[in-house]
């Protein structure tokens, strides 16, 4: 609050000749001080408003934890309800939800847009009954795995072979490009905000390799595109895992080891101990390829992680900073690859030290 400052001045009494005061004093000084702290009050203010906004500009805040949304098991809460719901019955899903039009179809199943109680939902239907083990599985392990790293589950019908999970208008991962291309969503186009997704895609694979069902793979990614459509992202461009039609089990007690798939593999996406090692002379045969653990999804990390920090200004000073873990990830031998929570904890130290170096140099441009 501004104070104003009155100047108090005597009447000057003017004698007849000389105009003079008539004891002789001349007016109080100015009190120039408090009116230069009038002024320097505002450029604080100011300065501080200008801290702040470069601030948010060049720095990435972290988001905010969400309120927690954990429901018992066979109940679910999304969006804006208060409270937990039990998973939609078959009778529900046949009588509540409302298809709207086919928005995706891989080999399992067809994804529709659809309402419920005027929330947009999304409805899978099984494409074949060939595929109905791997449609099972995938209701089974989205059953077992329910947490901030999976798609919520909203209900399902096995007798209809219909699986109900909550809708993510952005898509899938493969559309990352092209929503941050999008004006509206330019401000969250930055080095912090993907590295902050590529936290959440590592997090997302140690929740998997630690999971309550036991070490999950995750086999549907023997390629970047088919890699990228197993995740959604979220409105505030989070990542959950969307995809778990091919998670086997990896069960290091009884010696239990997994192969994705029947098929020979190929290419330098896939870890080396997914290809055949008998040369081209000697035909692929599933019965003499070695199974392996969950050390390929670590293989497949760089990868992924440099599709999410994309070109933008700062990533490569990332990369950078993540050149040693990554290149530890690519190692021949699975048993020296790091673990998922090593890569982790790397991702997490190098996002705090770029955001500290980043404000440190905010304070000295003011």
């Amino acid at each position: 609050m501004q104070e104003t400052v009155a100047e108090a001045q005597e009447p000057a009494e003017h004698s007849g000749m000389g105009g003079k005061a008539q004891n002789g004093s001349r007016g109080a000084p100015r009190r120039a001080l408090p009116a230069a702290l009038g002024l320097l009050l505002p450029m604080a203010i100011l300065n501080a408003l200008l801290y702040l906004c470069l601030a948010w500009v060049f720095i990435a805040p972290p988001r905010s934890a969400p309120a927690s949304t954990h429901c018992p098991r066979g109940h679910f809460r999304m969006g804006q309800m208060k409270n937990c719901s039990p998973w939609l019955s078959c009778e529900e899903l046949r009588t509540e939800v409302r298809p709207l039009k086919r928005v995706g179809e891989g080999a399992v199943k067809r994804v529709f847009l659809s309402e419920w109680k005027e929330r947009k939902v999304a409805l899978s239907r099984l494409t074949s009954l060939e595929m109905k083990d791997d449609f099972l599985h995938g209701l089974q392990m989205l059953k077992g795995l329910q947490s901030k790293h999976v798609v919520t589950l909203l209900g399902y019908c096995e007798d209809d072979n219909t699986i109900l999970t909550e809708y993510h208008p952005l898509g899938s991962l493969s559309n990352l490009e092209a929503m941050l291309n999008l004006s509206k969503y330019q401000n969250v186009n930055t080095w912090q905000r993907r590295l902050q997704m590529a936290v959440d895609y590592v997090s997302i694979i140690h929740y998997l390799h630690h999971s309550p069902l036991g070490t999950r793979v995750m086999c549907d990614s023997s390629d970047l595109p088919k890699t990228l459509s197993q995740y959604l992202l979220t409105s505030n461009f989070s990542l959950v895992v969307n995809d778990l039609d091919a998670l086997p089990l990896v069960n290091r007690s009884s010696r239990t080891l997994v192969k994705c798939g029947h098929r020979e593999l190929h290419g330098d996406f896939v870890a080396p101990e997914q290809l055949w090692p008998y040369g081209e002379d000697t035909p692929f045969d599933d019965d003499l390829m070695p199974s392996y653990d969950e050390k390929i999804d670590i293989w497949k990390i760089p990868d992924v992680s440099s599709f999410l920090l994309g070109h933008v200004e700062g990533s490569d000073m990332v990369r950078f900073h993540l050149f040693d873990i990554h290149k530890a990830c690519k190692s021949q031998t699975p048993a020296e690859r790091p673990t998922a929570q090593d890569i982790l904890d790397t991702y997490k130290k190098v996002l705090n030290l770029l955001r500290d170096t980043v404000m440190s140099q905010t304070r000295e441009m003011l």
